[in-house]
């Protein structure tokens, strides 16, 4: 498996100066290939609410590259009129409260804005957003689950949770069905306060879904994002997070599987813009099929005041045929140089030989020598959700997944 990374002791250095030179490695031929900076990657607009603020994507532009605009079923250049139904169901402990709220809600965009055009055109479009309350120091024995399933065409959303101060929840969010979906999801998580999300893209093969995942974490609180990505035609997908107060921690999982014809894109990006914070990414993500296309783009950047910042973020993917590629560019930026550590890794190939064999050499079959290794390579990231019944459903998909290969 090639790899490409830095140390946290190659980057407590000066504030990096001038444009991004490459100083990660490609792998060969058409299979994967993978980048890496130390500058994070450049958006061609600011962050807006306006959708007027974003020109239409061509395709050239850094933030949309790697993403087939043709198949984005008209979300980038407006043409994508709300035309379609999505059935939305919440379950949620007596002590959390559910609001359907207007455009003009307070609680509404607290956590940041649209930094692109499709997030900017949901955001200009919706007409109801949904607001998710945990009061102040509820600690939630339950998750609060919602499940959202597309019965075809175009629709847009809004959804805000907003988590007290010294709360513990843990949050669902389950797509299913099929629809061109455009969406914004907001975490405001208070001071003290551990929230955990788990967003699953099981959509229909012909589904499309572009979301922007916007969390605010406060003093000394905890944000846990877990992503695992099946389905859908095209998913695209941009998780990210700033720190309202010192003490915050944010931790990105990510677990993908991308077969013949889907595209897959994951962008993070991490804004240490407050000291003493700590983030901590992880995305693995396995591919088969002759066009299957992951995409994983992780941007940290460290601000000048954030001094005492401890991050680090690591990209793997497992290519299981020829003809699959992966696009892997992890990027970071440091402003100042009174962190506590700071480092980057993209690691993509084939099955490791070696523990093939070692599983073969004693007695197990190479089909199922090849689920064990595939199932060890996930089995971290499953673990991170805690919810014995979705990560046994998870568990079920990837084997599903696997018989068409192994």
């Amino acid at each position: 498996m090639a790899e490409a990374q830095n140390s946290p002791e190659d980057l407590r250095q000066a504030p990096v100066q001038g444009g991004p030179p490459p100083v990660g490695s490609n792998t060969t031929g058409s299979i994967a290939v993978a980048a890496e900076s130390t500058v994070a990657t450049r958006m061609s607009a600011p962050p807006s609410f306006d959708v007027a603020d974003f020109p239409v994507p061509h395709g050239r532009e850094e933030e949309w590259r790697f993403t087939p605009l043709e198949r984005l079923k008209g979300l980038h250049d407006g043409s994508a009129e709300a035309s379609g139904s999505l059935k939305a169901e919440i379950s949620a402990p007596d002590a959390v409260t559910v609001e359907t709220v207007a455009r003009d809600d307070a609680r509404i965009g607290r956590t940041g804005k649209p930094v692109d055009r499709v997030a900017a055109q949901a955001f200009s479009s919706f007409e109801k957003a949904t607001v998710v309350s945990v009061p102040k120091e509820a600690v939630l024995e339950e998750p609060v689950r919602v499940t959202l399933h597309g019965e075809g065409g175009v629709s847009y959303g809004h959804t805000v949770f907003d988590v007290g101060a010294f709360a513990e929840a843990v949050v669902v969010i389950d797509h299913t069905g099929d629809a061109v979906r455009a969406a914004n999801v907001e975490f405001h998580v208070g001071d003290g306060a551990k929230l955990t999300v788990v967003s699953v893209q099981d959509w229909d093969d012909t589904a499309v879904h572009c979301s922007q995942h916007n969390a605010l974490v406060g003093r000394d609180a905890s944000f846990k994002s877990v992503v695992v990505t099946f389905g859908g035609d095209v998913v695209r997908l941009h998780p990210r997070v700033n720190y309202a107060g010192p003490g915050g921690e944010a931790e990105f999982y990510g677990l993908y599987f991308t077969d013949n014809g889907q595209h897959q894109e994951h962008r993070l990006f991490v804004d240490h813009d407050t000291p003493n914070c700590r983030s901590n990414v992880v995305y693995k993500g396995a591919l088969q099929g002759e066009a299957a296309h992951a995409v994983w783009i992780g941007d940290v950047l460290i601000r000048k005041e954030a001094e005492g910042t401890d991050t680090y973020e690591l990209n793997r993917n497992l290519v299981l045929t020829d003809g699959a590629r992966v696009d892997s560019v992890p990027n970071l930026e440091i402003e100042t140089g009174e962190i506590v550590g700071a480092g980057h890794a993209s690691a993509t190939g084939r099955f490791d030989d070696e523990q093939l064999f070692y599983l073969m050499a004693r007695g197990i079959t190479e089909k199922d020598a090849r689920r064990l290794v595939v199932r060890g390579f996930f089995a971290e990231l499953v673990q991170q959700i805690g919810l014995p019944d979705l990560q046994e459903r998870l568990l079920a998909k990837i084997e599903t997944e696997l018989e068409a290969t192994v």
